[in-house]
């Protein structure tokens, strides 16, 4: 089974930069970045609740009312996401983009696993996380450079 979770974790990462590629030409077509990571948005949107569905059965439960504030930004994050890489793939291009958010990433999931943040379990740093961190930023440095 976990290998099943790790294939998983590789396929959405290979969607990401088709994603950003696909949202970057929709803001050609609309010709607003708003507008396209609303489009985005709204698409995902659709999609999920037409999963919830037909998975779950579509139902609020008591926990969503008694939820700490936070736990609602994670759209905010994420249109934020959309949007900053809509903007930035005609910039700088796709490679440059993918591996300066990959980057961002990696540093921001070692900092959340290092001190256990939005009550994530604990990893901590480690020299063999740290030089991984490392060969990634060498890695975004490279791409952008060649």
């Amino acid at each position: 089974m976990w290998i099943l979770f790790l294939i998983f974790a590789f396929l959405a990462g290979l969607a990401l930069p088709i994603q950003f590629s696909i949202n970057a030409q929709l803001r050609t077509v609309v010709g607003s970045p708003l507008i396209a990571a609303t489009i985005s948005f709204i698409v995902g949107a659709i999609t999920l609740f037409t999963v919830s569905l037909f998975k779950a059965g579509f139902s609020l439960n008591k926990g969503i009312v008694s939820a700490p504030w936070w736990v609602w930004t994670g759209g905010v994050l994420g249109a934020f996401y959309v949007l900053a890489t809509i903007i930035l793939i005609p910039r700088i291009g796709a490679g440059t983009t993918v591996a300066l958010v990959l980057a961002g990433q990696i540093v921001a999931s070692v900092l959340i696993d290092h001190f256990g943040l939005i009550n994530v379990p604990i990893h901590l740093l480690s020299v063999p996380r740290i030089l991984g961190a490392i060969l990634v930023i060498i890695g975004v440095v490279l791409i952008q450079k060649f």
